[in-house]
């Protein structure tokens, strides 16, 4: 089987990678990505001489250079990780949001439709569908609503109802995936773990927008993989797939817990203004998933640790990055 990988320098991409390689030595990955701020191609390093495996830089909205390489390569599956992905930085700008996850996205698509793709995975989030109470017992299901509240998470609903129209109108083979917060190795250090990690080695105050009360749920990176495999293999063409950790944490709880394994003080955190427009939780049922047989190994505790434990050993590669 041969794959199209994309953005596979990023953090989930380049652990779905390995992941895959792992598994299925006899599989063939091409890896595109634009090589962002983001991006990083150390975490392959290991693997960049194998024949199985090819990396390509490449940017999703270039509709010309994408064309030729579906016609050159004849790809069996496309999963489509590639996304500018940080809320902030969509706040800020949301030109690169616009283009990047949704013209992108239809490149990709066109691309597919064009060459026969058996299989197109578009790997999408959580947040396309707004947020809940705090005070609610309502999980995010397949037919909740899409009512994203961020440019962010309004790009990546376009290019959902986009891969979707694609089914209905032409048939082409897709499958959504809404995942959680991830959390693991290789995570660019903007978003919350690896920053708190980061600040605290450095014993350097740690930001937490408003009260730290906003709660999300947490999917360690390779329990992720392990789902957009099954759904890769076993899921059906048309559908959309939650996945979430079943790991639900305040903002304020997962910076406290990274302080206390690290024994630093809970002094560095610093309160600073809320986010604009700030979900204030997050929470997925992922029942028609484990229904395909799937269950999360890692519970919030023991992934924690387990990054934790990866950045520390790899202190280097994060002080490189920055």
């Amino acid at each position: 089987m041969k794959i199209l990988v994309t953005g596979g320098a990023g953090f989930i991409g380049g652990n779905f990678i390995q992941f895959i390689l792992d598994k299925y030595p006899n599989y063939k990955i091409i890896n595109i990505d634009k090589l962002t701020y983001a991006g990083e191609l150390t975490k392959h390093n290991g693997i960049v001489n194998k024949s199985n495996y090819k990396f390509i830089k490449e940017d999703i909205v270039n509709k010309e250079s994408i064309l030729a390489l579906f016609n050159k390569e004849k790809f069996d599956y496309v999963v489509h990780f590639a996304a500018e992905s940080h809320v902030d930085n969509s706040i800020r700008d949301s030109d690169v949001f616009v283009q990047t996850n949704v013209v992108g996205t239809h490149v990709l698509l066109e691309a597919s439709l064009l060459n026969n793709v058996q299989k197109f995975i578009h790997i999408s989030t959580d947040e396309v569908y707004g947020d809940l109470d705090f005070d609610s017992e309502k999980l995010f299901t397949e037919s909740t609503s899409l009512e994203p509240n961020s440019p962010y998470s309004a790009s990546k609903a376009s290019s959902d109802m986009l891969v979707r129209s694609y089914f209905k109108t032409y048939q082409l083979p897709i499958i959504i995936t809404r995942c959680s917060n991830n959390y693991g190795p290789y995570q660019f250090p903007e978003k919350l773990i690896p920053k708190s990690i980061l600040m605290a080695l450095r014993n350097q105050e740690i930001p937490i927008y408003g009260k730290g009360v906003n709660i999300r749920d947490w999917l360690y990176v390779t329990d992720h993989c392990t789902a957009i495999d099954l759904i890769m293999h076993k899921g059906s063409n048309g559908e959309v797939y939650n996945i979430g950790g079943n790991n639900e944490k305040s903002n304020i709880e997962v910076v406290k817990s990274i302080l206390d394994y690290l024994g630093a003080s809970h002094n560095l955190i610093s309160y600073v203004g809320d986010r604009k427009g700030h979900d204030k939780r997050y929470a997925v049922d992922s029942t028609k998933l484990k229904e395909l047989g799937w269950q999360p190994k890692y519970n919030f505790e023991s992934g924690l640790e387990q990054t934790i434990d990866w950045y520390l050993e790899n202190k280097k590669w994060l002080e490189a990055l920055l």
